[in-house]
Formats: C-alpha cells, sequence, structure tokens
C-alpha cells in the first residue's frame, strides 16, 4: 500500500494541507511590519518552522498554535470498553503537541491559553471527563514549566459534532539569551542526529489508525503481541521534551537544530531550509504498538516511517563533541533514552535511512 492509498485515504493528504499552508506563508510575510510599530520586529527566517519567531527588545520570543487531532476520538472508544476517560492522557498530549513544536526553536514556555471547541455545550456536562481533562491539562503544564494564561470553551453548533470535543490552544515563549534562538542556520556537515525517544503513537497519525480499528472485530480492545490492548496502548501520553532542552540550554549544549517529529514522520528531518542529506545508520525499536499498526494496516515501511515517529519523538541535532553530554542528560535528569542515529552530510535535501533502505526526496515534504 502507498502512502497515497493509506493517510490520504483517510481525509489526511499532506500533498494538499501544505499547498494551503504555503498560500497562507505566502500571505502572512506580506504582514512582517504591521507591528513595528509595537517596537517588535519579526525574524523572517523563522517562517516556517514550527513556532514564529520575533524580536522584543533584548529577548526574542515565540508562539505556536496547535491542535490535537483526533485522538479523542479513541479516547471516547476506549470509555465504553473500560470506563476511564483518558481526558487526563490526552489532555497532557495536547499540551505536548504546543509545547513541543515551541521548543524547537529554542523558546523556553512562558504561557499556554487552551481551546476546547464542542458542538453542544451538554459536552461539558459529564462531570468526571470534565475534571480529568482539567487535572491532565494542569499536571502538564507543570511537566513543561508554563502558566496556563485561561482559554476559550466555544459551542460551535453545526460545525463540530455535537458528540465529539476539539481540544488544541497556543502558547508564547522566551529566548533568553537570543543566543538560545535555533533556526538552523549554525546546521553543518559532520553534525549528529539525536534522536529521542517517543512514549509510543503520541498524537499524530491517529486517522489512519482509526481506519485500521474500524476493521478490527474487536476494534480498540484487541491485545497486541505484548498483552496490551489496542486502544491502551494508543493512549499513552506524549512525551513533552520541554524540560530537556531546557537543561541543554543550562548546560551550554551547541543546539543547532531541532524537530518535533509529528506529522510528516520522519520526513520532517529536513525541515531546515538548508540542502543536506540527513542520513540515518542507526534506528530505534519501534514500541510494538507500531509493529501491530503495521500489521493489520498492511502498511509498508515507507507508510510507517513517512507518517509516524516510529519510537523516536524528537531530534535534536549538535556537532558530535556535545552528544555524549546530551544522551547523558537525557538518560540521567529526563529518564529519556537518546541514540546516535546518524549525520547531517553533504549532498541534496533528503532523508536516507539506510537500515531500512528508505530515501524521502526533499519534494515529499512541502511544509515551508
Amino acid at each position: 500500500m502507498s502512502e497515497n492509498d493509506s493517510y490520504a485515504a483517510t481525509g489526511v493528504d499532506y500533498s494538499i494541507l501544505d499547498t494551503a499552508k504555503r498560500l497562507a506563508q505566502e500571505q502572512a510575510s506580506s504582514t512582517g511590519n504591521n507591528a513595528r510599530r509595537t517596537g517588535i520586529v519579526e525574524l523572517s527566517t523563522s517562517r516556517g518552522e514550527s513556532a514564529f519567531v520575533w524580536e522584543d527588545g533584548n529577548v526574542y520570543r515565540a508562539m505556536v498554535m496547535e491542535g490535537l487531532g483526533t485522538k479523542s476520538l479513541i479516547a471516547d472508544s476506549m470509555r465504553t470498553i473500560t470506563g476511564k476517560t483518558y481526558y487526563d492522557q490526552i489532555a497532557q498530549d495536547t499540551v505536548a503537541a504546543i509545547i513541543n513544536d515551541l521548543i524547537v526553536v529554542g523558546a523556553d514556555p512562558q504561557i499556554i491559553t487552551a481551546y476546547w471547541g464542542v458542538g453542544n455545550s451538554d459536552r461539558f456536562s459529564d462531570l468526571q471527563r470534565v475534571e480529568d481533562l482539567v487535572r491532565g491539562w494542569k499536571q502538564a503544564c507543570d511537566l513543561a514549566g508554563v502558566t496556563w494564561g485561561g482559554g476559550e470553551t466555544p459551542t460551535l453548533t453545526g460545525i463540530i459534532n455535537q458528540d465529539t470535543i476539539d481540544l488544541g490552544g497556543s502558547a508564547v515563549g522566551v529566548i533568553n539569551p537570543k543566543e538560545n534562538l535555533v533556526l538552523g542556520d549554525k546546521l553543518t556537515e559532520g553534525d549528529e542526529i539525536l534522536l529521542v525517544e517517543s512514549s509510543g503513537i503520541q498524537a499524530n497519525g491517529l486517522t489512519l489508525v482509526r481506519s485500521i480499528a474500524d476493521k478490527l472485530p474487536q476494534s480498540y480492545a484487541t491485545s497486541m503481541a505484548d498483552g496490551n490492548l489496542f486502544g491502551e496502548a494508543l493512549l499513552t501520553p506524549t512525551n513533552i521534551y520541554a524540560s530537556l532542552i531546557r537543561d541543554l540550554q543550562v548546560n551550554a549544549v551547541d543546539i543547532h537544530y531541532m524537530v518535533n517529529i509529528t506529522g510528516h514522520g520522519w520526513r520532517k528531518l529536513m525541515r531546515a531550509t538548508k540542502d543536506f542529506s540527513y542520513v540515518i545508520d542507526q534506528t530505534p525499536k519501534p514500541q510494538e504498538l507500531f509493529n501491530f499498526i503495521q500489521k493489520k494496516g498492511n502498511l509498508s515501511d515507507i507508510d510507517m516511517y513517512g507518517t509516524f515517529n516510529m519510537g523516536a519523538g524528537f531530534a535534536i541535532y549538535v556537532p558530535p563533541e556535545y552528544s555524549e553530554q546530551v544522551i547523558k542528560l537525557g538518560q540521567e535528569n529526563h529518564n529519556l533514552k537518546i541514540i546516535k542515529a546518524g549525520k547531517v552530510q553533504k549532498g541534496p535535501k533528503q532523508v536516507i535511512i539506510n537500515p531500512l533502505n528508505i530515501t524521502f526526496e526533499e519534494k515529499t515534504l512541502q511544509v515551508r
């Protein structure tokens, strides 16, 4: 099954989405000077990155808006099986989606706001679900070290299905000192690509996964080879990497680039503007969940690595002399396994995954 036959067939076609994003970016860039009267200056080179950056006096600031996607539908389905709401867990997923995009530019998260859109106000009448959502959001904010500043809970009858919820939000962070800014301009041949372990599927590719679950006789209640229920494994909360990056900055690690491995899977490894080949010689062992998805969905390795994180939730690019320090800090201070996966090499922009004989060409990632 090709990528177009898999994820795109479920209604998520990045070739269409990325075109719309690029059109929006073109118009957005023309507004760059509108706020100069307030004393801020945009960093145009941040456009196309996961977070937008501007200069504000003696610091940089960054902002991002993100959403959970369709993972709440899995939580709702699993509640009928186990009785648990799982909304504390998907709250963390949502905060992680926002914060992990913010930190890639070197920003230390400051303020986060919540967007919880529903199709009917009765959605908030389930007190257990609401309490779990609020508690999970607060706990995730503590993990990220960010202040929860409020949000919006619109009731959009006729736009949002009355039996669902749309979870998202935005966050602002500070880059101080300015030397902590990470936009990929320092990327150079020989930089090592370090992959930080994910907690599992995290929050991307769920639409494809839901289409697979629909074809299973027991759906999310299906047991996997490791004995875990398919649905429970899918709902493992996303890692929040903010404290790790904060620790690397405090310890003066020279970070040349970072990527939050979400939509587009490992194709994201070539998100930087510079034309390099990103050559992977070692891959982490994917969680059993990914083996299950690949088998039940009849998906190729290209499908899997082009859609999912496959056990690697975050990528950090550093000069070789910093690699061991990053690995040690990740393990000892954050209980995160980090591996030396590969190197940045001269060549056309592409991701080469040697152990799997996979190459993603530049044209497969059109997010800038």
